[in-house]
């Protein structure tokens, strides 16, 4: 039987370093025992893939994942965009239960936030990154090199945040947990890098381009891609999206060495990858939506010991479920405020009926969407009126296909399914993918699906009342977390020391700490007192969403 770790066990030990005790760091040695685990991001990108039937992928280093492991065909994020997603799926909470469902709350490379004013998010108490949960179960975790959880980056959720980050500086023996996001598949990657413009961003970003895309092979023909109903038929959406899967090409090399560095490494037989996206393509009605084309998402999980490999698994997954399974594979109990199951076999959650999505604010443009879908049908609540998919979004519409598609607006020229897009949406909308996989045909109201409408229905209030889903006004929820619209700073450590043990604790409600030695330097996580008999030891606190606390020295021996 695999050894567990409850999770009132992980604030009790300490964690695995010089510092601690002999025991706590033979505990913090899974080898074998405990897998490592490789989790491979892709920025803004739909099942472009050849595992995944597409014609026009170039992707081999996927492909081959896949054909080692267990393809996963119906998972889903729990928003349309970056940032809110990627807070659901480090907490395995969804993104409106931890304050982190606009997007976005602080400004980055020159854009502003969107909101009322710039701020982080401050999730509850207890809420805790699933990296810091492995982190206190002994595990070396590492991130290369995109964070964008709203809340900050916590010091204490990472043993090496940084660019070109991996599992070289953990102890030997030590399991390690590793996430890489590749961003050249993402939406700015599409801007043509000879655009002009008086616009600093777009400066920077195509001169990035030219720069990142200098070994770019350009071989998709646009007039091979196929063009969605919803899109018009242009030039320049042709050529967007034959950009895209150069682009997709290009970075599936880069997870092609990954997966060689691992195999040069010798951890191939020891590591658990999974590779997907953040959210769908970073296109035009696909990015920034409730539809299967922002959500929905590519999903291979490799095991070392082959299981599975070549099969295809077709139960619903949600991005809140990540946490929950890459603990459990941990051997770590997942907290019972994570809202995710355990969807990978052996396992005792039962397989889910629905899953669930959001969509708030994105930049300046306010929304209140939320979305159920079963392995059939898919429900999407409107409950903003009078408001269009398709509204002015600055960052969005540089891209040349949606500049094509404000254009064929002014004109009238757009097909039926994309013009819709610039009326305003009805409260509710319901598609069968099956029969309509570019949810194009809005089937709510319509009463041959009365009975499908009205389950999806009770479905989405269920889930709403269950996580506690009542949005208010962003400048209330900022009031709540930052009173008086100013960031909170964490209570320093209160560190107590008897003998050569020493005891730290922080009076801000659900702070972390953690602590070094001078002049080593590592930052390491505390979770129970170590034993420093002749060390000198600093300590500091963070709660998610606050400031750092100050440093504080450790009393001496």
């Amino acid at each position: 039987m695999r050894a567990r770790w409850p999770l009132f066990a992980l604030l009790a030990v300490a964690c695995t370093a010089p510092l601690a005790s002999d025991e706590a760091s033979e505990q913090g040695q899974g080898g074998s025992a405990r897998p490592n685990v490789v989790l491979v991001l892709f920025e803004d990108m739909s099942a472009r893939v050849g595992a995944y039937g597409d014609a026009l992928a170039r992707t081999p280093a996927f492909d081959r994942i896949a054909a080692e492991g267990v393809r996963y065909t119906n998972t889903y994020t729990a928003a349309g965009v970056c940032a809110p997603s990627r807070a659901a799926l480090i907490t395995g909470r969804h993104p409106q239960t931890i304050s982190a469902q606009h997007m976005r709350t602080m400004g980055v490379a020159g854009l502003k936030g969107g909101g009322p004013q710039e701020y982080l998010a401050v999730p509850p108490p207890e809420v805790r990154a699933f990296p810091e949960l492995l982190r206190a179960a002994g595990y070396y975790a590492t991130n290369d090199y995109k964070t964008d959880y709203q809340f900050g980056e916590p010091f204490t959720v990472w043993d090496r945040n940084a660019k070109g980050a991996d599992w070289t500086g953990r102890a030997e023996g030590q399991p390690f947990f590793a996430m890489v996001t590749l961003m050249t598949s993402h939406e700015s990657y599409v801007w043509p890098e000879d655009m002009r413009s008086e616009n600093p961003l777009v400066q920077a970003v195509t001169a990035r381009n030219r720069s990142e895309l200098a070994d770019k092979a350009h071989v998709t023909d646009p007039q091979d891609v196929t063009v969605p109903p919803y899109l018009a038929d242009t030039p320049e959406v042709r050529r967007d999206i034959a950009t895209h899967y150069d682009n997709v090409a290009f970075t599936d090399a880069a997870l092609g060495r990954i997966y060689d560095r691992l195999a040069a490494d010798g951890l191939l037989d020891e590591t658990i990858m999974i590779v997907s996206t953040d959210h769908g393509d970073g296109l035009p009605r696909m990015k920034r939506s409730l539809y299967d084309s922002g959500l929905r998402v590519p999903f291979v999980v490799r095991y070392p010991d082959g299981r599975g490999a070549g099969t295809v698994d077709n139960e619903l997954v949600s991005f809140v479920d990540l946490a929950p399974t890459i603990l459990d594979w941990g051997g770590i109990d997942a907290p019972s405020w994570m809202q995710g199951r355990d969807f990978a076999p052996p396992t005792d959650d039962a397989p889910r009926d629905y899953v669930f999505a959001s969509l708030d604010r994105m930049d300046t443009v306010q929304n209140l969407r939320r979305a159920v879908r079963d392995d059939r049908y898919k429900l999407i609540w409107n409950g903003l009126k009078d408001r269009a998919y398709f509204t002015p979004l600055p960052f969005r519409d540089i891209q040349p296909s949606m500049q094509a598609l404000w254009a064929g607006h002014e004109a009238g020229t757009l097909p039926p399914a994309a013009a819709a897009l610039f009326e305003p949406l009805p409260t509710w909308q319901l598609y069968d993918t099956d029969a309509d996989p570019d949810e194009a045909v809005n089937l709510a109201g319509d009463p041959d699906y009365a009975a499908v409408e009205a389950r999806l229905r009770r479905a989405l209030a269920d889930w709403r009342a269950r996580i506690g889903d009542e949005p208010v006004p962003e400048t209330e929820m900022i009031e709540a977390m930052w009173p008086g619209g100013r960031q909170p700073r964490t209570a320093a450590p209160a560190v107590e020391r008897t003998g050569s043990a020493l005891k730290m604790s922080s009076a801000t409600p659900g702070a972390a700490i953690g602590y070094r030695t001078v002049p080593d330097g590592t930052w390491r996580l505390y979770t129970g007192p170590i034993e420093a008999p002749d060390e000198t030891v600093e300590a500091k606190a963070i709660r998610y969403g606050y400031a750092e606390s100050a440093v504080v020295a450790a009393p001496s021996d």
